[in-house]
């Protein structure tokens, strides 16, 4: 392991792991703690006091992060050819249908998100041992399986993303990179956990945020005080 350089070093030391920080202390904080020579991301988890076994407590959705996740999200849409100007148009990167899925079927993965049409969702279905795993599978919930083909890649393309909880109540997702300003970290923070709160499900029972992690590729994590959200 390589030595901590002394910046490095003093900006760890800056961080009192029994403390609990505001969004923007923590955003600050993990900007000063990343001395990489890569534009790291930055992450967040939330963990979360529900059961996601239970279908009435699992929780997902969708946000668009107000200043993007400062990745170049490579977009596949899978659709008739009516659409693939659309598509084209929008930014996606790769547009088609049998070819692709042809190429996915032989292991090809190299895409962020696929979009794609309800008409052409039965051919798509046999994909999911693919898919699946790889959290690629087109959902009409996360606006990944419409006709508005368009405006889906443009929406990805802005930084919108889905997410859902783990099985350990989790929820995990890069907001940013360390480049970001530290108001820019926090205003997605925000808009991200905000997001999660709007999606309490009713019979999710005592503490709903449970904990708060703000981290970067390379940094510990910063523990954030689920009542100072707007701080």
């Amino acid at each position: 392991m390589s030595k901590l350089t002394n910046n490095r070093k003093l900006s760890l030391e800056k961080l009192d792991k029994d403390k609990q920080y505001t969004i923007a202390e923590a955003s600050g904080l993990v900007k000063e703690m990343t001395a990489t020579k890569f534009d790291a991301s930055v992450d967040i988890d939330v963990r979360l006091g529900v059961d996601p076994r239970k279908a009435n407590q699992m929780v997902r959705g969708v946000v668009t992060l107000p200043h993007g996740t400062g990745k170049n999200v490579k977009v596949l849409v899978l659709c008739t050819p009516e659409k693939e100007d659309e598509a084209k148009e929008a930014g996606a990167d790769y547009v088609g249908l049998d070819d692709y899925i042809e190429k996915i079927e032989k292991g090809w993965t190299d895409m962020d998100v696929i979009i794609t049409m309800p008409p052409v969702m039965a051919k798509i279905g046999k994909l999911g041992r693919v898919l699946g795993p790889r959290g690629l599978m087109p959902n009409p919930k996360s606006g990944t399986v419409t006709m508005e083909i368009g405006k889906a890649v443009a929406d990805v393309k802005m930084g919108k993303i889905d997410f859902k909880v783990d099985k350990y109540g989790i929820i995990h997702t890069s907001i940013g990179k360390v480049s970001f300003t530290a108001e820019k970290i926090a205003e997605n923070a925000r808009e991200f956990v905000n997001t999660i709160i709007k999606l309490k499900p009713t019979a999710a029972k005592g503490t709903y945020i449970k904990s708060i992690y703000l981290s970067s590729t390379m940094s510990p994590g910063v523990k954030i005080d689920p009542k100072a959200i707007e701080e």
